[in-house]
């Protein structure tokens, strides 16, 4: 079954490097995924069509808010994995989050 990754940022550029690094890596770990960057605007319209939801460390102070704005998981990417595009770990944050 694909899971859903929503990467949310305040305007979606740099978030789109991660997204590709985070898709390469789930080809080579062989695990069906959907991800996708948003802006925070964008991203609350949506919020009920996703499994997990990440947030770039540049809008972490977002994390509480979107938490009542939904029942899925919300964690914020560390700033290392997220500033260094390690697409791998930030694959393996969100899934460990999904139920």
């Amino acid at each position: 079954m694909k899971k859903k990754i929503l990467l949310v940022c305040s305007a979606g550029m740099s978030t789109s490097i991660l997204v590709k690094k985070m898709t390469d890596a789930a080809q080579l770990m062989n695990i069906n995924v959907e991800i996708e960057a948003k802006a925070m605007a964008e991203a609350q319209q949506v919020l009920k069509d996703w499994d997990v939801i990440l947030l770039g460390p540049q809008v972490k102070f977002l994390e509480a808010n979107l938490k009542t704005m939904t029942d899925k998981p919300v964690a914020v990417i560390a700033a290392n994995i997220y500033a260094l595009g390690k697409g791998k770990e930030a694959l393996e944050l969100a899934l460990s989050l999904i139920k």
